[in-house]
């Protein structure tokens, strides 16, 4: 049979099994519901039997021979790619996938400084070494951008042996680097491009979007489906390019990915790329008309930047995501996890993250236009009525670590408990990250400076959710001996 676009065969698969009434005499223990009553009447009894495991008629997530093969070569078509994999583990699994299979042990990557904690957490496991990139920095925000074609150029420069280069596409923030001249740059110089594109799924789909990385040539691009693409929660893709070898990239997935596939995630992946490539150009084309209005509508409020493309700068700001509804908050005297936890305490909405400094709203087609409203709304009265003198307040979101060591070294080094107020001067045996963002204020062998603790200190003070330390509390860090 020949699929289309039109066809999800995992889901195809599904449901002529389902219709089958196969007596199950094999995991999961719940027998579809049946032994687990109330999870049943909190999910509904179609989920729990939905939630099967690998069988012949449904594919084997670790080895494809069938419906899961073919929903990937659909999606591989679908998103520009030679290859795309179903991964479970979230796009974690995908970004540690890319950089375990190109980096061995003691080898170098070309990265940004403002990656996902799931990034510099592959360099401990396998050994890479990083390079970092300073991004750029917008003072008058404080907070990171893309990487500087030049920075770029120098870091491959002074590390020719480098293996490969990782890009975000974008940040969080929704902020591009110039992506195709940076892919161009590295395979000049025999280097495979890798692109982190957890929130960039509705590039590939929508128009007049930053260029995906399928499209500018990139080796491999880790693609959260969960977050902009309609699947579950914790499934993603991993796509490859034609110099890639898919049956090698197959085995890097199983290092680490589980044997018991969700099929919860796996139909989703499946249903939610059919619904892209047939209907993704107005879902996304409704997502920005969103955005942009509210965008607009903050601005007017006074106060409230959020910001967009009249900020691009052709080099490390060289694009936006105008999906993104980024929104600076100090000038109204308030963090941004102040009017997070504002929005969600008082007035029942919940947004993407705030930091020290903005907010993030994800928007997308499934919104409503009165939702969009009442947000604009509730943010015009924080502003009336928590308002106040941005005196004192911190500045910036990134600061520029100095690296002492490699990452899974210091990891894996003999370490010290010690008060975090006691730390100035020290190694980093842990990470210290806001989470989200999931950025590390603190990564494994890096040199614990003043302006970090600090840092960390007002980021407790405003309400930040921190996490990377053994100690739950945050209280003491781990440093090397």
């Amino acid at each position: 049979m020949k699929f289309t676009q039109s066809n999800a065969p995992v889901l195809e698969a599904m449901n002529k099994h389902l219709l089958n009434r196969v007596v199950p005499f094999d995991v999961p223990g719940h027998k579809g519901g049946r032994g687990t009553r109330e999870l049943t009447d909190f999910l509904g009894s179609s989920c729990l039997r939905a939630d099967v495991n690998s069988m012949k008629p449904l594919d084997n997530l670790c080895h494809p021979v069938s419906v899961i093969k073919e929903a990937q070569e659909l999606a591989a078509e679908a998103f520009g790619a030679k290859n795309a994999f179903f991964i479970v583990n979230g796009t974690t699994g995908s970004v540690q996938t890319m950089i375990m299979a190109a980096c061995k042990a003691g080898e170098k990557l070309i990265m940004p400084r403002n990656v996902h904690r799931s990034a510099i957490n592959a360099l401990v496991v396998n050994g890479a070494v990083p390079v970092y990139v300073n991004p750029g920095t917008n003072k008058e925000l404080g907070i990171p951008l893309g990487m500087s074609i030049d920075d770029v150029r120098q870091a491959i420069s002074d590390n020719p042996d480098a293996k490969a280069v990782l890009i975000n596409n974008p940040t969080y923030y929704g902020v591009c680097s110039d992506l195709k001249a940076i892919v161009e740059l590295a395979h000049e110089n025999n280097m495979l491009a890798l692109v982190d594109e957890a929130h960039g799924t509705h590039f590939y789909f929508g128009e007049d979007m930053p260029i995906s990385a399928m499209a500018a040539g990139a080796d491999m691009a880790a693609v959260s489906m969960h977050k902009t693409g309609g699947s579950l929660t914790q499934s993603s893709l991993l796509l490859c390019g034609e110099n890639i070898n898919g049956d090698y990239i197959r085995q890097i997935i199983n290092l680490t990915q589980t044997t018991s596939g969700s099929y919860l995630l796996i139909s989703s992946l499946d249903i939610a790329r059919k619904n892209l490539a047939l209907n993704g150009r107005e879902i996304f084309r409704k997502t920005v008309q969103y955005a942009e209005y509210a965008r607009g509508e903050i601005n007017k409020l006074g106060g409230y930047y959020a910001f967009g493309k009249e900020l691009c700068n052709q080099d490390s700001f060289y694009n936006f995501d105008s999906t993104k509804l980024s929104v600076h908050t100090r000038d109204i005297g308030l963090a941004g996890i102040e009017v997070y936890d504002i929005l969600r305490d008082e007035y029942n909405i919940q947004i993407e993250f705030g930091d020290i400094g903005n907010i993030l709203a994800i928007i997308s087609a499934g919104d409503r236009a009165l939702d969009i409203e009442r947000l604009i709304s509730a943010l015009y009265e924080i502003k009336r009525i928590y308002s106040k003198d941005k005196a004192g307040m911190f500045d910036h979101e990134y600061i520029s670590p100095e690296v002492i060591m490699p990452p899974q070294k210091a990891f894996y080094s003999q370490k010290l408990s010690i008060p975090i107020a006691e730390s100035i001067g020290k190694v980093c045996g842990e990470f210290v990250m806001c989470y989200p963002p999931g950025i590390p204020i603190l990564a494994p062998g890096e040199k614990i400076t003043d302006d970090i603790l600090n840092y960390i200190s007002y980021a407790k003070e405003k309400g930040c959710f921190m996490t990377g330390t053994q100690d739950i509390n945050i209280e003491n860090i781990n440093i090397v001996v």
